[in-house]
């Protein structure tokens, strides 16, 4: 009985102009913001409005081409900033969405454990990220960061895949012959560098039928820390053959004073 009036109450709705329809399923059933749960108008993209000016604030700046950090332009030397001058790095060169803060962190913990939701969003947002970047003409290959087999079972998914999988270009293929042949322990953020670097030393191996000779590889992750994991990757597609790696991120960590 309440099935059935509600069904003739739903079909009296639709019969009423379609603003007035529109209120009525907002009333019922009103659109939540995918990150903070806070109402949201269905013109926003899944975001409500305090959102998406965090998440403006988030992705604002410059920062270093090599690694990442925040930058001016006019304090790089040689295309680096002074904080990884002389540093050890295998990767040839970063593209970010933003800084590890406010809402874009907590849209990527989220992504993290259901990434059903804000995948959408965040694969736009990396997808914009790679379209103005100087590597989206250079590269040949597009390569996510593995997990182990037991924490893709696990989670159902790899967050840098579904990355992937949301980013355009004309040639450049999905690769998944990077894999992940030793389960680290999670990289703690209180973990000195040298620390993540053994961490993730080793971890990483090239199938055996695969080739990346002359390959010029962009590797896939939604966080940059230290870089230990990304400089890892990128060493062990060095070894079998890739001729420039680069990166692409959602967010660097560790960037703000305040």
């Amino acid at each position: 009985m309440v099935a059935t009036r509600f069904r003739h109450l739903v079909d009296r709705a639709r019969r009423v102009p379609a603003f007035a329809w529109q209120g009525f399923q907002e009333l019922l059933w009103p659109a939540l913001c995918h990150n903070c749960r806070q109402p949201a108008a269905d013109d926003q993209h899944g975001l409500c409005q305090a959102c998406w000016e965090e998440l403006l604030t988030c992705t604002a700046g410059e920062y270093c081409p090599r690694c990442g950090r925040d930058a001016s332009r006019y304090g790089l030397v040689a295309g680096a900033c002074p904080a990884c001058q002389g540093a050890e790095q295998h990767f040839d060169g970063i593209a970010r969405s933003g800084v590890y803060a406010d809402a874009l962190q907590q849209m990527i913990l989220a992504f993290k454990h259901d990434g059903s939701e804000l995948a959408p969003l965040l694969g736009l947002l990396a997808d914009s990220t790679f379209q103005g970047s100087s590597l989206h003409s250079e590269i040949d290959c597009l390569v996510p960061v593995p997990l182990h087999w037991t924490r893709r079972l696990t989670r159902g998914y790899n967050q840098a895949h579904v990355i992937a999988k949301h980013l355009t270009h004309p040639t450049a293929l999905l690769v998944t012959d990077l894999v992940r042949i030793r389960r680290t322990r999670v990289q703690p953020s209180a973990a000195t560098p040298a620390a993540r670097a053994r961490n993730v030393k080793g971890a990483f191996a090239v199938r055996s039928d695969h080739r990346f000779a002359g390959r010029k590889v962009c590797l896939i992750d939604d966080i940059k820390t230290t870089g230990a994991t990304l400089n890892e990757c990128a060493k062990t597609l060095k070894q079998a053959g890739a001729e420039k790696v680069y990166a692409l991120v959602l967010a660097v960590a560790g960037q703000r004073s305040s």
